[in-house]
């Protein structure tokens, strides 16, 4: 198999594992990632953590050679494919941590930032090359960088193709921290650390919140935040949590 799931102790790790192709994503392995996500969201697991094999590469990308020679049809179906595939991460019930050690470009790093954090090692290197091959990104990259980074920041990378290193993705937002550890999923596990004693439920709605702030008006996403937030004091978890406050001890929370 080209991409592996192990489900352990609330973590889902889904790992892209073809270390002597750098990774990269056929349209094979991108069905692949597809079963795993929708397995991974319905085991239960907490928070969902993605990796690759080997020293080299998070993901360097598309395969190429695979990509040539298709019709117009065979590439428009391709690439419905891979943001259809990155898409689902957004709608699970987890949060996604891509954690980047070594190269990560193309739809490796329209991987990543379809992820809900992004964490780096300091080898890691990222860019969308695809003006380089007299292409543009096609999974996503387009829409996600600007949101990430801002439009002069996207347009200066994808119309560059430039190579940034992990400094420089944490600086301008692309990362939300640089790392040091050799074992991947550790990493992945210690920072997810942070966001799995709460309640699901809560953790649901924040990132729906958040999600949507981006995609509609302020007196809109005002609104959105009203509903949100009053379906959440509807919780159990909500009763026990501000119970938990002024009883002095601490919640336990069983995301009802």
């Amino acid at each position: 198999m080209s991409v592996t799931l192990d489900i352990s102790d609330g973590l889902a790790s889904v790992r892209l594992n073809r270390p002597e192709a750098l990774n990269a994503l056929s349209f094979a392995v991108l069905r692949e990632l597809s079963a795993a996500f929708d397995e991974a969201g319905r085991s239960g697991a907490r928070v969902l953590v993605i990796t690759g094999s080997g020293d080299k590469a998070f993901c360097a990308g598309a395969d190429i050679k695979e990509l040539m020679g298709r019709g117009l049809v065979a590439q428009r179906e391709g690439a419905l494919l891979g943001q259809a595939t990155f898409s689902k991460l957004g709608r699970l019930a987890m949060p996604s941590i891509a954690v980047i050690h070594g190269y990560a470009f193309g739809g490796g790093l329209e991987l990543a930032m379809a992820c809900t954090f992004r964490i780096a090692t300091p080898n890691a290197k990222m860019g969308l090359p695809e003006i380089k091959l007299g292409l543009i990104p096609g999974y996503g990259g387009t829409q996600r960088l600007p949101r990430l980074v801002g439009e002069a920041r996207a347009l200066e990378m994808v119309l560059s193709g430039k190579t940034i290193d992990a400094a420089e993705a944490e600086r301008i937002g692309l990362v939300n921290r640089v790392v040091e550890g050799q074992d991947p999923v550790a990493l992945g596990r210690e920072f997810a650390g942070q966001f799995t004693g709460f309640s699901r439920c809560a953790s649901v709605f924040a990132r729906e919140a958040i999600q949507r702030a981006s995609e509609t008006s302020l007196e809109e996403g005002l609104k959105i935040e009203a509903d949100l937030s009053t379906l959440a004091f509807q919780t159990a978890d909500a009763s026990e949590g501000m119970h938990a406050f002024v009883e002095k001890r601490n919640a336990i929370f069983r995301d009802e």
